[in-house]
């Protein structure tokens, strides 16, 4: 199965009554820290290193503290961390770069990057519809 779809998906989801999409790239990754959608996507948010397990291991602990003390990093790049909620949504921001949405369901992360000058509200409702998603197919 591609998860690949997902991305186009997560895409349309951030569109403005004008339809302009609030979202350039995102990824799905496992707790573990495995990519689900691959690099290969037009749109992917592509993990370097251990990007994704650094990720995974946050969310599977329910522990932010990494991200808080050193940042969100994605794509080579330092996010800095806004917040977190309920112990499964994490909010970041790049000066000049963007920010990102990551949101756990109960076996993946599903993380979306608004560019600079987006909104970052049509960003989280995006990741949100993909995540509960899977949150509903017990995923």
């Amino acid at each position: 199965m591609s998860w690949d779809s997902y991305i186009d998906n997560l895409i349309a989801q951030t569109k403005d009554a004008s339809g302009a999409a609030h979202c350039d790239k995102a990824c799905i990754i496992g707790l573990d820290g495995s990519c689900w959608t691959t690099a290969a996507h037009a749109n992917a948010l592509k993990l370097q290193g251990q990007e994704g397990v650094k990720v995974g291991n946050c969310f599977k602990s329910k522990d932010f503290t990494l991200f808080m003390t050193s940042g969100v990093r994605v794509e080579g790049d330092k996010y800095n961390f806004l917040r977190e909620e309920d112990k499964k949504i994490v909010f970041a921001k790049f000066k000049g770069k963007g920010a990102l949405t990551l949101q756990a369901s109960k076996s993946a992360i599903v993380i979306g990057h608004c560019p600079e000058g987006g909104q970052q509200g049509n960003l989280n409702k995006g990741v949100n519809v993909i995540a509960e998603y899977l949150e509903s197919l017990n995923m």
